[in-house]
């Protein structure tokens, strides 16, 4: 059951599994694309989960069903975390971030790591240079681009949520390595669109986004996933991840492309919960 909770002044909806017994840890997921994205996919992808750990799920500033206030930078969606953290009484978490939400996980884990038991990272980055090679594989795919929108999707210039479902329309089969066209309409028809909150970020966060060289002082455990076939976060960020944290692993997901917590699901939540097993008993609750 969905609940709301006020931090810095506006109210996010979360989903939260709730207090068992025998818990291990608590999950708190951060969903990516913001503008476009919310807590349902993480919701839905990591319930299995719940069976040993809490599993809270919500939706961002500007994002969903929360509210909307500016700004949108990386230090708000990390002081919100922190404060939905604190507000919750959840101790130290385990925050799982994915794509953009990954960008915050890193950003959280070097504000406050004295708040987690571990990080796992799903098709993510640390840095904006790859974007240029995910405009490069969407020019050249199979599927039909406008240059033009492509371009001011990336820089943050979507003109409202209308011309933000078109442009987002366009780079959508790219996503995953099996389609579904009737799928994709589906998911297209549910994303709660906001342009304002993608702009923000693509336009201020995004061109000057880069910890490369901070992931040295990231010392709890990180998982870094990440799909073979990913265009947009490809493979090589997930390896340059790897190289610099220095208490990682790597687990590639050979059929899959973003999301391979939906598109290899048993696999993956298989991966997350050895992974987790391994490192709760020695970095502590």
């Amino acid at each position: 059951m969905s609940s709301s909770i006020e931090v810095n002044g506006v109210n996010l909806v979360y989903d939260d599994s709730g207090v068992s017994e025998n818990q291990k840890a608590t999950i708190v997921t951060l969903h990516g694309g913001p503008g476009m994205s919310s807590r349902a996919g993480d919701w839905a992808a990591f319930q299995p989960l719940t069976d040993e750990f809490r599993l809270i799920s919500y939706d961002q500033r500007g994002n969903g069903q929360s509210e909307g206030g500016e700004p949108y930078s990386h230090a708000q969606f990390v002081a919100d975390l922190e404060a939905l953290r604190e507000t919750l009484g959840l101790g130290k978490i385990v925050v799982l971030g994915g794509s953009y939400g990954g960008f915050l996980a890193l950003e959280y884990a070097l504000a406050r790591p004295q708040n987690l038991q571990a990080v796992i990272l799903r098709d993510t980055a640390a840095s904006n240079r790859f974007q240029d090679t995910s405009k490069k594989r969407a020019m050249d795919s199979e599927f039909p681009m406008d240059e033009a929108s492509l371009d001011r999707m990336f820089s943050g210039q979507m003109r409202d949520d209308d011309d933000f479902r078109i442009s987002f329309a366009q780079i959508q089969p790219l996503y995953t390595v099996e389609r579904d066209p009737a799928a994709e309409a589906e998911r297209l028809s549910k994303i709660p669109f906001r342009y304002q909150t993608h702009n923000w970020a693509f336009s201020r966060n995004q061109p000057n986004y880069d910890v490369v060289d901070r992931l040295k002082e990231i010392q709890v455990p990180v998982l870094v996933t990440v799909g073979r076939h990913d265009w947009i976060t490809p493979l090589e960020a997930s390896e340059e991840l790897a190289a610099h944290l220095p208490n990682s692993e790597l687990v590639v997901f050979d059929h899959s492309g973003h999301s391979p917590q939906l598109e290899e699901q048993p696999l993956y939540l298989k991966t997350v919960r050895e992974f987790l097993t391994r490192h709760l008993s020695s970095v502590g609750a």
